[in-house]
């Protein structure tokens, strides 16, 4: 399982952005538009008990290494590449070159593009300028989402800015000009208080209308191949889960962002909230025939040398998840210390070797 190319499109018909996934045979239709398709191939993974193994910006840099071709701190390990890569769209809406993180954006369809040749799986957050004050995703001053139904000025550029996301999405394409279809998951985290659509700064209500507002663009450019993923950070209770749920009609997957802190001392508590938060996530996805993945994790510097085989493997395994995605290795130069993945001469180098091995999680060559 570990080596998939293409997991059959298919044990279920799943209808991306239009309600609950119907039970059945397969049927053409399931692959009526690239979505579609990757959300019954996603669909088909989780039922088999197996995941993608994510990681966020994979090919572009690594702790010892910037743009090499080939390259990934994932691959030196283990011989393959995940199953799963992230990118991120931050400074998009301003028609920047290069994303938040320096990663030209024209490398990123490029990857994208080889990610999905090899049969992967990609996925793309975003983490946009505060759209009142000019500041990144964390600066939390002004609180737009208050002031965006009386501001014609910010509307429009926030529209302008959700546009430029449907456009490059739309235009991610394959050799044979396809669409390549992705998941996408905008607005994360909301339900904590560190971004400016987060819950400090916009109302449930305020929430909940951004996201269909998000929709609305993307529907009125005709985008047909995103999976919409819901992640909220802390939701350990169906209440909390559904006070900024966009409704059934918006959503294709539900996640969960839950990060291991405090290394060992805070082993306990990640596992904790694992079970907790996704225990609520695969609850509702059941409820409402959604797909579940744990959209975000990792333990910085990953200070636990058994951490991916008796850590994470043991709290994913309970649940039926898509696919589980830890964040960046950033390049030593620029932001020392801050990875998720072992690189090569790392102390947990061969546990994640173990990891990969197992089985469970989805690599690609």
């Amino acid at each position: 399982m570990r080596n998939q190319a293409i997991i059959a499109v298919g044990l279920l018909l799943v209808s991306c952005g239009s309600g609950k996934r119907s039970e059945g045979s397969p049927t053409t239709d399931a692959a009526a538009t690239p979505a579609a398709a990757l959300a019954a191939r996603l669909d088909s993974v989780a039922r088999s008990g197996h995941f993608y193994f994510g990681h966020h910006d994979d090919t572009a840099y690594g702790v010892e290494w910037k743009y090499e071709d080939v390259r990934s701190d994932v691959r030196d390990v283990t011989g393959e590449y995940p199953g799963l890569m992230n990118w991120d769209l931050g400074l998009i809406e301003l028609d920047s070159a290069r994303n938040l993180d320096k990663v030209p954006f024209s490398f990123i369809a490029g990857e994208i593009r080889k990610q999905d040749a090899r049969g992967g799986v990609n996925a793309i957050s975003w983490h946009p300028r505060n759209v009142m004050t000019g500041g990144d995703s964390w600066d939390t001053t002004g609180s737009p989402l208050h002031e965006l139904a009386g501001n014609r000025e910010m509307a429009d550029s926030l529209d302008a800015w959700i546009t430029r996301a449907a456009r490059f999405i739309g235009d991610l394409r394959n050799e044979e000009g396809e669409r390549i279809p992705v998941v996408f998951r905008p607005w994360h985290e909301n339900n904590g208080t560190w971004f400016w659509w987060g819950s400090a700064n916009a109302t449930p209500e305020e929430y909940i209308d951004l996201w269909k507002r998000t929709r609305s663009i993307f529907d009125r450019e005709g985008i047909d191949n995103v999976v919409w993923a819901y992640s909220p950070d802390r939701v350990d209770s169906k209440e909390k889960f559904l006070l900024t749920y966009p409704g059934d009609d918006y959503v294709d997957l539900i996640g969960s962002d839950i990060y291991h802190f405090n290394g060992e001392e805070g082993r306990e508590e990640f596992e904790k909230q694992v079970r907790s938060q996704l225990s609520v996530v695969e609850a509702e996805a059941k409820e409402r025939g959604k797909l579940m993945a744990f959209t975000e994790s990792g333990l910085e510097g990953v200070t636990i040398p058994d951490w991916y085989t008796n850590v994470l493997l043991p709290a994913v395994s309970e649940f039926p998840v898509a696919y589980v995605c830890v964040w960046r290795n950033a390049n030593k130069e620029e932001k020392a210390g801050h990875y998720y993945v072992p690189y090569k001469g790392h102390p947990a180098e061969e546990d994640f070797k173990a990891f990969h091995a197992n089985g469970k999680a989805i690599f690609v060559k």
